[in-house]
């Protein structure tokens, strides 16, 4: 097979890959393979940026020893990468395109040249929609810079390689499977967010929302799934309630992602009021009567009549069923403001 059917094979297999439903460690895996084949390097570094690019979670480390992939994977390199413009849409870099010598680069001065990587190319990945989605590297022990045949050929694969370890493809299909989803976030684990493609913005998911607090409460207390009511506008719901949906990140997708945040509809509230959805949430926390009386400042004896109404509507027995009844159909409304018991 001549050199131009090989790439054209190799480009079929990118885009097959890239646009796969597998795992994304998997896609990644196959990533690295296919671009080894046009460019043969000596080592390989495929890796995930966090939403303040301090740092890279890394997909793929082929053929590097340990303390090279722990050194890629901390704030040094990240800072040389950002330092050297190489965080922005381009073309692929080699070391020799850098305008000062590698032994000035902290990157290749404390961890390549010692490693015995002498050249190497690399280049930021983007999404379609051009959020920064990760980088790539290859490596090589021959001093000899990578010629301008394979700077064309990654330059080719580089849409693909975004698109192939796009983490948002995973969170987005999830997001399908909540009806009539109006807006959504991912949620990071420095406490960070960005909005989900697709779907617009809400100003319960603003940084800093009692919803978003709510929601990171229940993926650390191990929720894979939560769906839960919030009132619009105050306690008293007077433009309504939103239901908000909380999905775990699955195992395939890197730590820094520990979710995502959806708004929708409320749904079917089974007719119970504000009030009385107020009541049922400080019911799925435990409360008494007595709780729950302080809690809202109202009288015990106003409490019993709530809970009365609320076990017609739900045509339960019991206010354990009735918490029962309203985790399992999400009509469990958080506590907006705790008042601490004396």
């Amino acid at each position: 097979m001549d050199r131009l059917s090989r790439d054209a094979v190799v480009g079929q297999e990118f885009t097959e890959v890239a646009a796969s439903a597998d795992p994304l460690p998997r896609r990644a895996e196959q990533l690295v393979t296919l671009v080894r084949r046009v460019m043969p390097y000596d080592g390989a570094w495929l890796a995930l940026t966090d939403p303040d690019h301090t740092r890279y979670s890394p997909l793929v480390a082929r053929d590097l020893a340990d303390p090279v992939r722990l050194f890629l994977a901390g704030s040094t390199h990240a800072r040389d990468i950002e330092g050297a413009g190489l965080a922005r849409p381009a073309p692929p870099r080699s070391l020799s395109d850098a305008p000062y010598p590698a032994e000035e680069i902290e990157t290749w001065a404390e961890c390549l040249l010692p490693a015995g990587y002498h050249q190497g190319i690399a280049v930021a990945l983007f999404a379609g929609d051009g959020r920064h989605v990760g980088f790539f590297a290859g490596l090589w022990g021959d001093p000899e810079p990578p010629g301008p045949e394979v700077h064309r050929l990654l330059a080719r694969l580089t849409p693909l390689l975004g698109q192939g370890i796009d983490p948002m493809r995973s969170l987005t299909a999830a997001a399908g499977l909540v009806r009539a989803a109006s807006a959504g976030v991912v949620l990071h684990a420095d406490g960070g967010i960005v909005g989900l493609p697709g779907l617009g913005e809400d100003a319960l998911l603003a940084a800093g929302s009692p919803v978003l607090g709510a929601a990171r409460a229940a993926i650390e207390g191990g929720a894979v799934y939560r769906s839960f009511l919030w009132p619009r506008g105050g306690d008293h719901a007077p433009w309504g309630h939103a239901r908000i949906t909380v999905l775990a990140r699955s195992t395939e997708l890197p730590v820094s992602l520990i979710g995502i945040v959806l708004v929708s509809p409320a749904g079917d509230l089974q007719g119970l009021s504000p009030r009385e959805l107020q009541v049922l949430g400080l019911v799925v926390e435990g409360c008494s009567n007595r709780q729950i009386a302080r809690q809202l400042v109202i009288t015990v004896s106003t409490v019993a009549a709530h809970m009365e109404n609320i076990l017609a509507k739900l045509a339960v027995p019991s206010r354990t069923l009735a918490a029962t009844r309203a985790e399992r159909t999400g009509l469990y409304v958080p506590r907006q403001d705790v008042r601490p018991d004396p």
